[in-house]
């Protein structure tokens, strides 16, 4: 499937090549904390499959919970999480961030890793109250 997507800010946008049956719902910690979310959606790509069209990324470098070395890509002006990579030799699997993802509606997980990390009370989600949007914020003292 090919995809289109970019940063908060503009400054990056990106195109690639994915395969839609291969979208992950990931619960480990490391995605929780750099998501703010309880889980992060992903993507992958082959390196070759996603071009950069314009911005230049940040890249920081962090060892996963699972040991391995992962190479973390960002809008270096809003911060929006574009990718992960492994930052061993050979080919690479960028794990694009679903969210910067512009057909980001469009992709159903179909898998869920780290589920031991998952926070217990995601299955309740569809049992509670949903707004359609932010009720109006009133400011207490």
């Amino acid at each position: 499937m090919k995809i289109d997507g970019g940063c908060h800010c503009g400054h990056i946008s990106y195109e690639a090549e994915i395969d839609s049956d291969k979208v992950v719902a990931c619960h480990c910690t490391d995605c929780q904390t750099m998501s703010g979310a309880p889980f992060r959606m992903v993507a992958f790509s082959v390196a070759d499959g996603f071009k950069l069209l314009s911005g230049e990324l940040k890249i920081y470098v962090k060892t996963a919970e699972s040991g391995n070395k992962r190479q973390q890509s960002f809008c270096p002006e809003c911060g929006t999480p574009i990718y992960a990579a492994g930052v061993e030799e050979g080919p690479k699997n960028y794990g694009i961030r679903v969210g910067s993802i512009r057909q980001r509606a469009e992709l159903t997980p179909k898998l869920q890793v780290w589920s031991r990390s998952a926070q217990h009370w995601l299955p309740d989600l569809q049992e509670i109250k949903k707004l359609e949007q932010q009720p109006p914020v009133k400011a207490t003292n």
